[in-house]
C-alpha cells in the first residue's frame, strides 16, 4: 500500500490504493497529520483506487475532517469515491459530514 501526496498552491491531494482498514489507517493518519502539522488544511483525498473502508478508515477521515474544519481553516473533500463506500457512509449517517467530488481537478478548484 502506497500513499502519495501532491501539493498544489494551497491544496494537497492524497491518494491511496487498496483497503482502508485497521492495518492501513495508521499510515493514512500519519500522512494527514504531516499536512495538518504543517498548517495545510485544504485536502483532497483521491479514493479512486480504494475498494473497501472499515470503521478505522472512517474514523481517520472524520478526525482529519474535524481538525481541518476547526476555526474554518479548510476541509477534506473525498474525490472519486466508490459507490459502495458512499452508500456505507450514508447508512452510517456520516455522508453529510463530507463533501464529495467526481473529479480531482474540480475538488482542488473548490478548495
Amino acid at each position: 500500500m502506497e500513499i502519495t501526496t501532491t501539493q498544489y498552491k494551497n491544496v494537497d491531494v492524497i491518494k491511496m490504493a487498496g483497503r482502508l482498514d485497521s492495518s492501513s489507517a495508521p499510515k493514512l493518519t500519519d500522512a494527514f497529520k504531516k499536512l495538518t502539522d504543517a498548517k495545510r488544511y485544504k485536502i483532497v483525498f483521491d479514493m479512486s483506487e480504494i475498494d473497501f473502508i472499515s470503521s478505522a478508515g472512517v474514523w481517520t477521515l472524520m478526525e482529519t475532517q474535524k481538525e481541518c474544519r476547526k476555526l474554518s481553516r479548510g476541509e477534506v473533500i473525498l474525490a472519486t469515491v466508490n459507490d459502495k463506500i458512499v452508500k456505507s457512509l450514508d447508512l452510517a449517517g456520516l455522508k453529510h459530514f463530507f463533501t464529495f467530488s467526481d473529479d480531482i481537478t474540480e475538488a482542488v478548484g473548490n478548495l
